[in-house]
């Protein structure tokens, strides 16, 4: 095989493992490209950063300063079925906790808390009603 040919492999399969569910993608993260500043980047795409699968939420061109565990308002961590993560504020519909969503709060030292609303952009903290503790 060519160098060229694998070229066009690859550009193949980064573009079949954009159909792939977020639980299949986290089983081959080898198939997405590592975050690089000076890149356009469009919506739903997938990229790794350390040793993490994100996903970008708001189309834009890449710089130092942006990485995606810098700037949510970019990326979306893509997280293993189950893995609770640490809470943090959401910066919009498309990240805001619903109905069974589990976080720690405030840390991974915190406790565990569930949204009993869709929707929710509040802490445990400043709107207990939208939690409860499990």
């Amino acid at each position: 095989m060519t160098r060229a040919r694998a070229y066009e492999l690859r550009k193949l399969i980064e573009k079949a493992a954009g159909s792939l569910t977020d639980e299949e993608a986290l089983n081959g993260m080898e198939l997405y490209p590592k975050w690089e500043p000076d890149k356009a980047y469009a919506v739903d795409e997938r990229v790794r950063h350390n040793d993490k699968l994100y996903k970008v939420v708001q189309a834009h061109t890449s710089q130092l300063g942006w990485e995606p565990d810098v700037v949510p308002a970019l990326f979306t961590e893509v997280a293993p079925p189950g893995e609770i993560l640490v809470w943090k504020q959401p910066l919009g519909a498309h990240d805001a906790y619903n109905t069974g969503d589990k976080v720690w709060y405030p840390d991974k030292n915190g406790h565990v808390y569930q949204s009993t609303v869709d929707g929710n952009i509040y802490s445990p903290e400043a709107y207990p009603a939208g939690w409860k503790q499990v």
